[in-house]
């Protein structure tokens, strides 16, 4: 970029419309705060600095932005967006170059057209540049008056204060600005907050530089909502459809079949393979990622989860586990995290697993627990087995060899080993290791023994 760049993210009101706690500018879309959203699209810009204007809980805003390459600047009196832009003077008195100033509430703000609007400023070299858009019904905005036939702007009127010959001007007021520093910072001083408010606004900078006779350019964002700023829960709820339409519309531009775009819900982050399934009511959320010819849902809920190809899971909950490919889970499981299934899996009905890896090819049917384990290849888990893996001070672990049959409702009590080929028969409590190729029965368990004609035969 030929002329150097800093921007100011104004994030410092507390948002009384969102009726929270919480500052406006934290709450999320698709899993990311909306400050996330501005601070990522303005580092896109590689400007020289970024600053972001605290004020209502800015520790908690510094709190969510700690591993960003960001400047924190106090506003202490939340006094108007003018006020706000000015406590940024200690920060870039001595910058000579741009400064984009860009609302926090703004996640829809895209790379680029801030790009073209800074590049534009540095071009026609004016004072100021100010992003509008068209609105088909632009009640309760600021009017954007131009010059005629030009890209200059005369002046921002509100629209309580619109004459009646420009009632019908639709350009309005994005508030998004770029401004030449440090001039901004001299003529700020020289605005006031003689108004209803009592605050002093940026928009009384284009003022003073349009009676001066400087030039201040109208740039116009051909999407209108790029611009739409979040002020309630409605609108909030608003913005995050227009992302996630945008994101399930990019998935099924690359082969994903989504059955059911209005009820599916899929975050940034997420990552699908080509003919994919993604049935209706389904969460993806997170760092998931799932491969090629893979059935997700009906409701299914996946969070930073990987999906093997081919494998389908059916109106689950799975929370980072990994999936090998050929899996099949569900309907109604549970697994959590560090669940790790090998190729061609089967997990059932009210079946949780947790901090477990499951070997290839293995079963766990139905209606069991496993936790702390580890299953070899080729076992089948019987149907209202538990893994009791804490004895109400530590969690301990279960082994289990290649091969082995648990008969339904077991007990395995941990830590206990069993080896390959080994069984378990209904009802069974497992206390101590179980040796290879034996089966056990009854509680506790013990080694099966079979009478015949008089002979007992251990087995």
């Amino acid at each position: 970029m030929e002329h150097p760049l800093a921007v100011v993210i104004l994030a410092a009101g507390k948002g009384t419309r969102m009726k929270s706690k919480k500052p406006k500018v934290l709450h999320s879309l698709l899993g990311r705060s909306m400050i996330e959203y501005v601070v990522d699209t303005a580092l896109s810009l590689q400007p020289q600095f970024v600053g972001v204007v605290i004020g209502y809980e800015g520790h908690a805003v510094k709190k969510e932005l700690q591993d960003k390459p960001v400047s924190f600047i106090e506003q202490n009196e939340q006094l108007g967006t003018g006020h706000a832009l000015m406590q940024a003077a200690s920060d870039l008195g001595d910058f000579s170059g741009m400064v984009l100033c860009i609302n926090g509430d703004t996640p829809l703000l895209q790379p680029q057209t801030l790009q073209s609007m800074v590049e534009k400023h540095g071009e026609e070299k004016v004072k100021a540049s100010v992003l509008t858009t068209e609105l088909e019904t632009p009640h309760g905005y600021g009017r954007v008056i131009r010059d005629e036939n030009t890209t200059l702007l005369k002046a921002i009127i509100e629209e309580k204060d619109l004459p009646d010959e420009y009632g019908s001007i639709k350009e309005i007021n994005a508030g998004s600005y770029v401004f030449d520093s440090p001039s901004i910072f001299q003529v700020l001083r020289k605005i006031d907050n003689d108004n209803a408010q009592g605050e002093y606004y940026i928009t009384d900078v284009v003022a003073v530089w349009s009676r001066e006779g400087k030039k201040v350019r109208a740039h116009k964002a051909e999407n209108y909502q790029e611009i739409l700023g979040i002020n309630d829960r409605a609108e909030l709820a608003r913005v995050e459809k227009l992302m996630l339409k945008e994101i399930i519309n990019a998935h099924m531009r690359e082969g994903v079949r989504i059955e059911d775009p209005d009820h599916t819900y899929i975050e940034p982050q997420v990552k699908i393979g080509p003919d994919t399934v993604i049935r209706p009511g389904c969460f993806l959320q997170g760092e998931t990622e799932v491969a090629k010819e893979a059935i997700i849902g009906p409701h299914t809920t996946l969070i930073d989860s990987r999906v093997g190809a081919r494998s389908q899971i059916i109106s689950s909950y799975v929370n980072q586990a990994t999936l090998g490919q050929d899996c099949n889970v569900g309907p109604y499981a549970h697994l959590r995290p560090e669940t790790v299934l090998a190729e061609g899996v089967k997990v059932g009905d009210f079946v949780e697993i947790k901090k477990s890896t499951i070997g290839r090819g293995s079963k766990v049917p139905h209606l069991s627990y496993v936790g702390d384990a580890v299953i070899g290849p080729g076992c089948n888990i019987g149907a209202g087995t538990i893994v009791a893996n804490y004895d109400g001070k530590e969690k301990h672990k279960t082994e289990i060899g290649e091969g082995v049959f648990i008969g339904s409702n077991t007990t395995l009590i941990a830590p206990v080993k069993l080896g390959p080929g080994a069984a378990t028969g209904a009802g069974a409590v497992v206390t101590r290791d179980v040796p290879a190729n034996t089966t056990v029965v009854g509680v506790p368990a013990r080694p099966f023994e079979r009478r015949e004609k008089g002979k007992t035969d251990k087995m």
